[in-house]
């Protein structure tokens, strides 16, 4: 009988780590190479499909950390570069609407995810039930911008009515990504075309590219809810 005690967030992301391994074994083929995302729901992916890590020749990263994380597990990691195909990507997001679109790079490692993504012929997101909006915007929209373009881009994002904050590290310092650059997240905004606004945002000289994955978003989301992973099917990203 099912316990009537709520299972905790981190819970929910280890039973949609685990049914994206599940997911994985099913449908990508025995000496594949998968590309696998960042941050804690990415993570118990990794953990869960580290015990089918034969099955594989090994994985993409998305970042220096899932880098270390895959190969504490024993995975081959391989450069983007050398590879001729990537069949899937799995990822969480910090949002999801109803189309696929998500709000990613909460993690820091927005432009690594979404180059990885731009080349899976499948794109999967992970994420527990909280990360489904109506709407996106509530969460700060991360924009990896170059330094020097920082308050430039700054004054663009304030203009679409946002707050724009530069992340910064405990100590004060800015934050630096993987890519050497700095991450401007970008508060109150409500994200009514989500298409429209990263192709905007992504053609201002300075900025690396914006956290909205909408022109290549999710293919399926496994959603870890109270009633299990709940799985949801999107068009085909064109």
């Amino acid at each position: 009988m099912r316990s009537t005690t709520l299972m905790t967030q981190d819970e929910l992301k280890q039973l949609v780590g685990q049914a994206a391994a599940d997911y994985v074994n099913a449908n990508v083929p025995e000496g594949a190479i998968i590309g696998v995302g960042t941050g804690s729901t990415a993570n118990c992916f990794i953990d869960a499909i580290a015990k089918s890590k034969a099955r594989y020749r090994g994985a993409v990263s998305s970042s220096v950390a899932t880098t270390a994380r895959l190969e504490a597990h024993g995975f081959q990691v391989f450069d983007l570069n050398d590879i001729e195909s990537l069949s899937i990507y799995v990822d969480g997001a910090d949002e999801i609407d109803d189309s696929g679109a998500m709000i990613k790079g909460g993690g820091g490692a927005l432009t690594r995810e979404k180059i990885v993504a731009s080349v899976a012929d499948v794109f999967v997101c992970i994420a527990d039930a909280s990360k489904r909006v109506d709407m996106m915007g509530a969460f700060p929209l991360p924009v990896e911008v170059v330094p020097m373009a920082r308050t430039a881009i700054g004054r663009r994002l304030a203009a679409l009515g946002g707050v724009p904050v530069l992340r910064v590290m405990k100590d004060g310092a800015p934050y630096i990504t993987d890519n050497g650059n700095e991450i401007i997240d970008v508060k109150g905004l409500s994200i009514t075309d989500p298409r429209a606004l990263e192709a905007q945002i992504n053609a201002w000289p300075g900025v690396v590219t914006v956290g909205l994955f909408a022109t290549r978003g999710a293919n399926l989301c496994l959603l870890g809810t109270e009633q299990g992973v709940e799985w949801i099917d999107y068009a085909p990203k064109k």
